[in-house]
C-alpha cells in the first residue's frame, strides 16, 4: 500500500512568497525555503518584513486569488490520485491553500495555521508538528504504507529520503548540486513515469 506525499509550492503551484513579493514590491520576501533551510527562521524574517510594510493577511490572499497551477499540474495530479493515494505535505498555510486547493480539484493537504490578529496582521504561526513533511512521513509510514515522495527544497529532503523513492522535481540547480544521488525532474510526465516505476 502506498501514499505519494507531493510538495505544494514550486511543484504544484509558483510559489506563493515570490508572487507577492513581485506584486508588493518587495524583494526581500522572494527568499524561500530554496534559500533558508530553517523554517521558522525564514516565517520570523518574513513576518518581520510584512509589520515593516504594514501588511497583512488580506493582501497576501488577494494575491493568492490570482494564482494559478502550474502548466500541467492538476492533470498529473488528477491521474496520479487515479492510480495511486496522493497527499499534499505543505510548510504553507491553510489560509494560503484553500484557493489552491479549488483549483487542483480539492487533494488532500496537511499544512500549517498562521495566528491573525482582529486587525488582519499575522500575529505568528502554528506547524502541525516539528519536521512536519518528515514525521507526516514516518507516522505514514508506521501505519502500514510505503511513501514515495517529491519536492524541490530543503524542508522537502527528509521526506524525500526517508520514503521507499524519492525525486527532486524543479528544483534549483543547488539542490541538485548537493544531492547527486536523487533523480531529479523538470516535467510532469517524466515525474509521473518515476512514481510509476516506484510503485510497480
Amino acid at each position: 500500500m502506498y501514499v505519494v506525499c507531493l510538495d505544494l509550492e514550486g511543484v504544484l503551484v509558483p510559489e506563493i512568497w515570490i508572487a507577492f513579493a513581485e506584486e508588493a514590491g518587495i524583494p526581500e520576501l522572494k527568499r524561500t525555503t530554496r534559500d533558508e533551510p530553517d523554517y521558522g527562521k525564514l516565517m520570523n524574517y518574513r513576518l518581520d518584513i510584512l509589520r515593516q510594510h504594514g501588511l497583512g493577511l488580506e493582501e497576501i490572499q488577494q494575491t493568492i486569488a490570482r494564482i494559478d497551477p502550474l502548466p500541467g499540474a492538476k492533470k498529473f495530479l488528477d491521474e496520479l490520485r487515479a492510480t495511486t493515494q496522493a497527499i499534499i505535505i505543505s510548510d504553507t498555510f491553510t489560509q494560503f491553500a484553500q484557493p489552491l486547493m479549488e483549483k487542483l480539484g480539492w487533494p488532500t493537504i496537511f499544512c500549517n495555521e498562521l495566528e491573525v490578529a482582529d486587525d488582519g496582521s499575522i500575529s505568528g504561526f502554528r506547524m502541525r508538528c516539528p519536521e512536519s513533511k518528515l514525521t507526516t512521513v514516518r507516522a505514514l509510514q508506521s501505519c502500514g504504507f510505503d511513501t514515495v515522495a517529491a519536492g524541490d527544497s530543503h524542508n522537502d529532503l527528509g521526506m524525500i529520503r526517508a520514503s521507499k523513492a524519492g525525486f527532486l522535481f524543479k528544483s534549483p540547480d543547488s539542490i541538485k548540486a548537493d544531492n547527486p544521488d536523487l533523480p531529479a525532474y523538470e516535467e510532469y510526465d517524466e515525474l509521473m513515469a518515476a512514481i510509476a516505476g516506484a510503485l510497480a
